[in-house]
């Protein structure tokens, strides 16, 4: 099977090799891969930026969807000719994240979906609705469930909540859609005008242009008479969380889920308590969410946002892609073709 791996060193490359197919043992199901898709954090490990563990040369991508194409003894939960995904965490089936759940990541600790063929647990397979494809099941585990999880978090998300989301990358986008499934109302934030009207015609009531704006805190206050959004879905981190703070309700909720402006944040404590503001972090989510994500979403058949799609050949033009920052949506490998 052709299979790309990480090369050695704290800034890894990526090298195709050509290896044999593994044959499916005990609880395992054995899927060709029809596509994979990429977050920011497969671009942060390249840049040896990210800081969880991942496996010495192993094959990245933790999202992907594909067909199953052989089962192992004991196998209940998949056939053969099924379609399906998996949770990025295969043994993490509900409940709140547990160390071990974390050590087993796909396409971190364990090969991802970065290949023609994938072995997996069955714990991890989640079925696919048939009116969704490949391409757009591929975007999916990482960043939607994500989404998912960050808006249900501390507390159930409610028709009529208004919700913050950060820019126009995979798990803004899902927050904006999922959101909207529940019927609460999107406020959004980016950094043009073009990914603005992007924005809107997802759903998304207002967006503030933050280059424009870079007191945007304040607009979304204005936006909301003074009172502040329920829910943020912050993605940034270091440069967004004094401000996420400023722009939410007393008493409201901010998860935090990514970190693509750093580390840092100095979130004084004063505008915790004075505010009465819940923040908490969160890992994607278990199989479970993906599960009632995927339910949701067929009910209302909402189609993931695909930015690009590239030929397994051109995966190194994927990675560029997320690189370049430009993308709106999910860039995702054909592997098929």
């Amino acid at each position: 099977m052709k299979a790309v791996r990480w090369t050695s060193g704290d800034k890894p490359g990526l090298e195709l090799h050509d290896e044999p197919v593994p044959t499916p043992g005990r609880h395992e199901v054995m899927i060709r891969v029809h596509a994979a898709s990429l977050n920011y954090r497969d671009q942060a490990i390249l840049d040896g930026q990210y800081g969880g563990p991942t496996q010495k040369n192993g094959v990245p991508l933790s999202d992907g969807a594909g067909e199953v194409v052989a089962v192992g003894d004991s196998v209940t939960r998949a056939k053969v000719g099924d379609r399906v995904t998996a949770g990025c965490h295969p043994h993490w089936i509900g409940g709140p994240p547990r160390p071990e759940y974390q050590l087993d990541s796909l396409g971190m600790t364990t090969d991802g979906w970065l290949a023609d063929h994938i072995l997996l647990h069955e714990n991890a397979i989640v079925h696919l609705p048939a009116y969704m494809s490949y391409v757009e099941a591929a975007s999916l585990p990482c960043a939607a469930v994500t989404a998912w999880t960050a808006l249900n978090l501390v507390s159930p998300l409610q028709p009529g909540q208004t919700v913050l989301v950060q820019g126009t990358g995979g798990v803004a986008l899902f927050a904006l859609q999922v959101a909207r499934m529940f019927g609460a109302r999107v406020l959004a934030i980016t950094s043009t005008d073009e990914k603005a009207e992007k924005l809107k015609g997802l759903g998304a009531e207002s967006v503030v242009n933050y280059r424009t704006f870079p007191d945007w805190d304040r607009e979304i206050l204005a936006l909301t008479d003074g009172r502040g959004v329920d829910k943020v879905v912050d993605i940034a981190g270091d440069k967004t969380i004094v401000k996420s703070a400023a722009a939410t309700r007393k008493g409201g909720d901010i998860t935090i889920v990514g970190f693509v402006s750093g580390f840092g944040g100095g979130l004084p404590p004063i505008d915790i308590l004075s505010r009465s503001l819940t923040i908490a972090g969160t890992a994607i989510g278990p199989r479970e969410n993906f599960e009632a994500l995927l339910a949701a979403m067929a009910m209302h058949e909402v189609r993931p946002v695909i930015d690009q799609v590239f030929p397994f050949a051109e995966y190194c033009e994927a990675y560029r892609r997320i690189a370049s920052g430009n993308h709106v949506g999910k860039v995702v490998i054909d592997v098929a073709h």
